[in-house]
């Protein structure tokens, strides 16, 4: 969003048709349009600001100690709120870690954010994350979705044991799973479209909370129909014969 002025007026009405449908978390970025998509949702909030828990994120080039403090007031006012509920690195770059936390742990006793935390980050991330004073890590935003499933071999068990929420990004692949013709067979068999089934496999899993893209209404009436879906264990074993989960260690994919 946020990167077509001929575009604006259909996205706020989509992220208004979502707070109407009941839903109350919006992720974005500073990358998003080059904060295009913060002003939008902006827009379409309006007075509506105070129903809705918000998620931004910060470029690696940005999170710097003194960087990063200043990116989020960016974010901040382009967004219209005082607070972000949540911010994350948007993926590891080369400012140190420590410098990051410490700039987040800032924002956070200032009352710029509620919390922190990352985003695309591997095993071996997450414990320098934990080296770098990083303990309080709030979320890990990663790419998970049926085709998808490296951060499964460790990663996922990882966050778990650490009390760190794992946000799903790109649940239906930017779209490029859903012609995928045994799914599309699997889905019209249980009555569900294959993007509800994508949504059910990962929102039916402990620890997750999924971030599917909505501009279209149809989009967003399939996110919504996927809260209703239910996945038994032979539908899962099903599935886990159309995409396989890892066999071996592999590194985090990443979009």
């Amino acid at each position: 969003m946020g990167e077509s002025k001929a575009r604006r007026a259909e996205e706020v009405k989509s992220l208004q048709r979502g707070l109407d449908a009941g839903i109350r978390l919006i992720d974005t970025a500073e990358m998003y349009g080059e904060g295009g998509a913060e002003e939008v949702i902006a827009e379409a909030l309006g007075q509506r600001r105070p129903e809705v828990f918000l998620v931004s994120k910060v470029y690696p080039h940005n999170a710097g100690r003194k960087a990063a403090i200043a990116a989020c007031e960016r974010s901040l006012k382009r967004l219209k709120t005082e607070r972000i509920e949540l911010y994350l690195l948007h993926w590891r770059g080369n400012v140190p870690l420590a410098e990051t936390v410490q700039a987040f742990e800032r924002l956070k006793q200032d009352g710029k954010i509620g919390d922190w935390g990352v985003s695309n980050f591997d095993v071996a991330d997450m414990a320098d994350l934990e080296q770098a004073g990083g303990t309080a890590c709030g979320a890990n935003q990663i790419l998970y979705n049926l085709t998808r499933r490296a951060c499964e071999w460790r990663l996922l068990d990882l966050c778990r044991r650490h009390k760190v929420p794992v946000m799903a990004y790109s649940p239906v692949e930017q779209g490029r799973v859903l012609g995928d013709r045994k799914l599309m067979a699997f889905a019209r068999a249980r009555g569900l479209t294959p993007a509800q089934v994508c949504l059910a496999w990962l929102l039916d899993k402990p620890n997750i909370c999924v971030i599917p893209k909505a501009v279209r209404e149809e989009h967003l009436n399939d996110d919504l129909g996927a809260l209703n879906a239910t996945l038994g264990d032979a539908d899962r074993a099903e599935l886990d014969q159309i995409f396989p989960p890892p066999r071996k260690p592999a590194s985090l994919d990443m979009l």
